[in-house]
């Protein structure tokens, strides 16, 4: 389904080479919003449609090119920039430099190197977005740091990897998160994703206010309680075990008069 893909748009003059492109991307799971051939319409496509990533031609028609393109886009919203194009004069990088891309391919575009490029855009822009976000607060290892999976964050949504491409989730869905030993289930309402972290270290990664611990494998979405007592909660229709050791703080989410 298109909602738990990366969603991509492609900007990109001639025709031929803009629907290869397209083709490659959704062979590999990425889901294109749009292709646009000059940079009025890609600003268009952008405003109208929720964009992870912008692949985009330098040299293209119109009255502004690849790079003016992009600084109109992040006018509006600051995403992910892969610059694809044939020229390489240094004050065309120069210029690409302003507008901080994550990678500069070459045509003809190899596919191996326009993944990694997809994976590492997205993997870099979530970490700045987020610096000084998670701290050392959990005593998180060097060797926790090293083995962790990758968890993008874009917005209000987080992206995991799941049959070897990255889905995404909203993170307003999650229902809970349970921990068996190293490895932690997401759940929504009609999906679970299992990723490589402790329970742990799975809610820092996430950083998400209303996901809270309830019990030492156990940690709930409070928006989506419907009901409790001392010892289960119902999240959706979800019951969930709730531990002694986590009654009062879960107790002190409530105003009490």
């Amino acid at each position: 389904m298109q909602e738990n893909r990366v969603r991509v748009l492609i900007i990109e003059d001639e025709a031929v080479l803009a629907m290869d492109l397209c083709d490659t991307l959704e062979a590999e799971g990425y889901y294109v919003v749009g292709i646009a051939n000059n940079g009025k319409r890609a600003l268009e496509i952008f405003q109208q449609n929720q964009v992870d990533l912008v692949l985009c031609d330098i040299n293209i028609k119109g009255e502004w090119d690849g790079i003016e393109t992009i600084n109109q886009l992040h006018n509006f919203r600051v995403v992910p920039v892969i610059y694809v194009t044939a020229l390489a004069d240094k004050e065309t990088r120069e210029r690409a430099k302003l507008t901080y891309p994550a990678a500069y391919l070459f045509k003809p575009v190899n596919n191996a190197s326009l993944n990694i490029s997809i994976e590492l855009a997205i993997q870099n822009f979530t970490a700045r977005e987020s610096a000084g976000f998670i701290k050392d607060q959990n005593r998180i290892t060097d060797k926790d740091s090293q083995t962790r999976e990758v968890i993008l964050k874009i917005d209000n949504s987080i992206f995991i990897k799941h049959n070897y491409q990255f889905v995404r989730i909203e993170m307003a869905d999650i229902v809970y998160l349970e921990a068996d030993n190293t490895y932690t289930t997401i759940v929504t309402n009609d999906k679970k994703y299992s990723i490589r972290l402790t329970l742990n270290l799975t809610l820092h990664r996430l950083g998400i206010e209303k996901l809270m611990r309830v019990h030492r494998s156990y940690a709930v979405n409070i928006r989506k309680i419907k009901s409790f007592n001392e010892k289960e909660i119902m999240a959706e229709q979800f019951l969930i075990p709730m531990g002694r050791q986590y009654k009062d703080e879960f107790m002190r989410i409530f105003q009490i008069n």
